[in-house]
Parts: structure tokens; C-alpha cells; sequence
């Protein structure tokens, strides 16, 4: 059995904010949810998370998963320490586990060195697995010192390394594999006789050492993946790192992105290949994109379906579907539970809510399409509004194949006009229209001879 333990209780003071720092998003998730899912991703069978600062909100956050959360004690008579952490989920570790030790503010860590940390392990038969980093500058970290045959000696914390120990830029992650058995032991001999009166799980690490259990080190391919969240700054160049990954991964299958730099597109999102993303789109998100669609402008697109060869510019889709062929923008607006068909043409400053809308309809520009079902090959033209909302209640609007909607008509809901209707433009629409009827409904037009003058408006010459 292999059990993930995250250490996931600290405060976060440096983040200056009311929220948890593990629930602080990159690329639309939590810090934390990264690194459980890489423990996923490589079937770890049980995962364990240790919380205290805000650790209700980081348990309803996280109410839907197979997490197990132990709540560490938070007052200023109880210890801390990594080792007092990792204590409060002895009683979920097996003797014949293997228990990964990992940290809820490092999202940075893959599911590719979480498998070689364990496979290095097991290969080498070790009771405790070290991972370290090699860092250009270590100062901070603890150092990990070695023995002339190329052994783990000890790690030595920063404040108390020596200058030559100083020297070694060969670094503690802070994360482990154990046995069971053997962290479980070593759990049971930690003292905190420190100046911080802490339980750390680096003496656990001295102690199966010094008892001459079998210790590794395996030195991690990658340094950037230890790197923890801090501050907002930290959190800033994590987002880089991963928005980076995310990029590389959707060219290598085929998407061109014109400037990876000024794209924001979060884990979540699928795009199908030879679809073409220019500077400024945000994808958010569970959204799917298709293949051979373009996406220009300032576009943000959430949760949201967009079939193949789709043309979108400047526009915003929020929780909808948009069918094969269709042209978005500029400056549309597709509020949630819209749903476009084939060939459909959403124009300039078009909002579209809670609106099916059936292959080979447009709306051009200037129009307002709500609680609606809109045919095929329909034409809304401009100014039209879909008025659905009395004050109190929202109605419906259906709209037949083939209708026209003149300009700058008002559909007052609930209302429906049948197949091949025809709206004259300026009107408003109160009662349904039958099936190939023009419909007029404005007021007389009266001309008033020199009404202008007469009024002093205009000067007599």
C-alpha cells in the first residue's frame, strides 16, 4: 500500500490574506489539489492531508474527495514541527506501507518524480528515501551531508551548518518515502530538546541513521519542483512555471499558440489540434475546444463546449455549447446555458442568455437573445430585444424556422411566432404571430407641417 502524507497546516503569514494559503489558485486550482494530483496520478491508495490554520475551509472546499484530513492542534501550548505533523496521521500509517512525505504549498512537483522517488525506494530496499535538489544558491536550506562512500550522514539545517558545510549546494526538500515500520518507529523516539521546542522529521531521518537502518538519497532531475509558495510573489512565479507546462503539453499535441506569454489556459481545458490561439484568450476551466477553430482578441471562454472550425474574437462564453462552423464576436457575450447550432452567427455586441439558437440563424449585432428557442435560419436584426423579465418572473420567447426579426422589434414573452413569421421592424411584439404572417405593431406615423419652426427650433431666416 502506498500512503501520501501532505503537511498542509501553516498559516501563511506572508500571504497576507484571509484565505488558506494551500487554497490560493494557479491556472484556476488550489496550491494543494496539485500536488494530491500527482500522488493520484500514480495510484497512491490512500492520501492523507494534515491541516490546521483554517482547516475547516480547507475540508468543505475539499468535501467531494477521498481526502482523509487529520486536524493538527493549534494553541500556544501545543508542539510543532514537521514531526508533530506527520505524528497526527500515525494511526492511518500500515507497518508494510510505503508513505510519501509531501507538502500541500508545493504544486510544483510531478507526477514523474513522485514515481521515481518510489521506485528508487523500493529498488533500493531503503527504510527512508531523502529527496534532494541541487541548488546554485542554497542559502536557507538544510544541506544534505555525505560520508566519503557517497551515503547520507546527516542533514544539516542552514542556521547550523558550518562554513564548509555552507559550501554544499546539495539541498533537503523536505520531502520523503518511508516504511511504515521504520517511520512509525522513528516517530515514537522524536524528542523536541530545541530551542523551537519542535518535533522535526529530519531527526526522524537521524535516528533510523544513527539505529543504521538503510537511508537513500535520490537527487531530483529538476530543482524547480521543491520550490514552495510563500508569498504572493512565489505564487506568481509558480503560475509561470505551470502555465509553461500547460502551453508546452497543448503544442506538443498539435495547438498553435501564438504567444504562450500572454495566454492564460488553465489545467482543465482540451483543445483539439491545428485550432489556432492568439495573444490575450483566457480558457478556464472544464472547457473543450475543437479542432481547426480560431480565437482572437481578449476572449475568455469558461466551462464551455466550442465545436470544430468555430471563429471567435473579443467575446466572452460562460457555461454553453457552440455548434460546428459558427462566428462569435466581436464582443459577444454568451451568458450561461446558451447553446448554438451549426453555422450560427453571434455578431457585434449580441448577449445571449439561457438561449437555444438552431443551425444557420444570426444575430448580426446590437441584439438581446433571453430565455429563448430561436429556429433555424432565423435573422434577429439589429436593436432586437428578447424582453423576458416582468420585474418579478422570466418567460420565454420561441421563435419558428425561417422568421425574421426586424430591426429594432421587442419580443415581449411569453410569445411565440411560428415558422416563416416575418416582424416588421420597430415593432413590439405582445401577441404570437401564425406561421408566415407579417406582423406590424408601432404606432400610426403622423407628420406635423412645421411643427419645427413653429416651435422656435429652427431659425427663419
Amino acid at each position: 500500500m502506498i500512503i501520501s502524507v501532505t503537511l498542509a497546516a501553516g498559516e501563511g503569514t506572508r500571504m497576507k490574506s484571509k484565505i488558506p494559503k494551500i487554497l490560493h489558485k494557479i491556472c484556476g486550482k488550489p496550491l494543494l489539489e496539485y500536488v494530491i494530483d500527482s500522488c493520484n496520478r500514480i495510484n497512491v491508495d490512500k492520501n492523507i492531508v494534515v491541516v490546521g490554520h483554517g482547516a475547516e475551509i480547507v475540508k468543505e472546499y475539499f468535501k467531494d474527495s477521498s481526502l482523509i484530513f487529520k486536524t493538527q492542534p493549534i494553541s500556544k501550548d501545543a508542539p510543532y514541527g514537521t514531526g508533530f505533523a506527520v505524528m497526527q496521521a500515525i494511526d492511518e500509517i500500515s507497518d508494510d506501507s510505503i508513505v510519501i512525505i509531501l507538502y500541500g504549498d508545493t504544486p510544483l512537483i510531478t507526477e514523474e518524480t513522485v514515481r521515481k522517488l518510489l521506485d528508487f525506494h523500493r529498488t533500493g530496499n531503503f527504510d527512508a528515501t531523502v529527496l534532494s535538489a541541487i541548488f546554485e544558491n542554497p542559502e536557507g536550506y538544510g544541506r544534505i551531508i555525505r560520508d566519503d562512500e557517497g551515503n547520507i550522514s546527516k542533514i544539516v539545517e542552514d542556521k547550523d551548518a558550518t562554513t564548509f558545510e555552507k559550501e554544499i549546494n546539495e539541498i533537503n526538500s523536505g520531502m520523503y518515502s518511508f516504511s511504515g515500520r521504520a517511520l512509525k518507529y522513528a516517530l515514537g523516539k522524536l524528542k523536541n530538546y530545541n530551542s523551537q521546542n519542535e518535533y522535526y522529521i529530519t531527526d526522524v531521518i537521524r535516528i533510523l541513521n544513527d539505529e543504521e537502518y538503510k537511508v537513500g538519497v535520490f537527487v531530483i532531475d529538476n530543482p524547480i519542483e521543491v520550490y514552495g509558495v510563500n508569498s504572493r510573489s512565489q505564487l506568481a512565479l509558480c503560475e509561470k512555471v505551470i502555465q509553461k507546462r500547460i502551453n508546452e503539453k497543448l503544442m506538443l499535441d498539435g495547438v498553435t499558440i501564438i504567444d504562450p506569454d500572454n495566454t492564460y489556459i488553465e489545467e482543465d481545458v482540451t483543445i483539439g489540434s491545428d485550432t489556432i490561439i492568439y495573444p490575450g484568450v483566457t480558457l478556464e476551466g472544464n472547457t473543450i475546444i475543437g479542432e481547426d477553430c480560431i480565437i482572437r482578441g481578449n476572449t475568455r471562454i469558461t466551462d464551455s463546449q466550442i465545436l470544430d472550425r468555430v471563429y471567435i474574437e473579443s467575446s466572452v462564453i460562460e457555461s454553453s455549447t457552440v455548434g460546428y462552423d459558427c462566428h462569435i464576436g466581436p464582443y459577444s457575450h454568451l451568458r450561461p446555458d446558451s447553446h448554438l447550432g451549426q453555422n450560427v452567427k453571434i455578431g457585434n455586441f449580441v448577449e445571449v442568455k439561457k438561449a437555444t439558437i438552431m443551425d444557420n440563424s444570426k444575430a448580426g449585432h446590437l441584439a438581446y437573445i433571453g430565455d429563448a428557442q430561436v429556429g433555424k435560419c432565423v435573422n434577429v436584426g439589429c436593436g432586437v430585444i428578447f424582453v423576458n423579465y416582468n420585474g418579478r418572473e422570466k418567460f420565454k420567447t420561441i421563435v419558428g424556422d425561417h422568421a425574421f426579426l426586424g430591426s429594432n422589434s421587442n419580443l415581449v414573452a411569453p410569445v411565440l411566432i411560428k415558422d416563416w413569421g416575418y416582424i416588421a421592424a420597430g415593432s413590439t411584439i405582445t401577441k404570437d404571430v401564425e406561421e408566415g404572417d407579417l406582423s406590424i405593431a408601432r404606432a400610426h406615423q403622423v407628420n406635423k407641417e412645421g411643427w419645427v419652426e413653429k416651435k422656435g427650433f429652427k431659425k427663419r431666416k
